[in-house]
């Protein structure tokens, strides 16, 4: 249980960092940012919640409520689960799974 606060504060600060060292937001406003990194923290958060998932082993990107799914799963099961946990996840239009699975 431990392991999994940790893992889940680590997520939080590095997002917070994220978005709080991006200076040139682009065509993106401050609000679609932030918003963004909430949608990445939260769809983080249920990976570290399901045992089904590795909160390790798969990245999470948001841009305008789409997110991207990478990185690798030990099966088609656990890549079609996150992509189920992001879908729920509030604020999220899309899910782009680029997902892989490991030999």
């Amino acid at each position: 249980m431990r392991n999994k606060s940790s893992l889940l504060a680590a997520v939080i600060f590095g997002t917070a960092l994220a978005t709080g060292g991006c200076s040139n937001l682009g065509q993106k406003s401050a609000g679609s940012t932030i918003d963004d990194a909430t949608i990445i923290t939260k769809v983080k958060a249920k990976f570290v919640e399901d045992k089904t998932v590795s909160a390790l082993s798969i990245h999470v990107n948001s841009y305008e409520g789409t997110v991207q799914l990478s990185g690798f799963a030990k099966s088609a099961v656990e890549a079609e689960r996150a992509a189920e946990l992001a879908r729920s996840v509030s604020g999220v239009k899309m899910v782009k799974n680029d997902i892989r699975l490991t030999q």
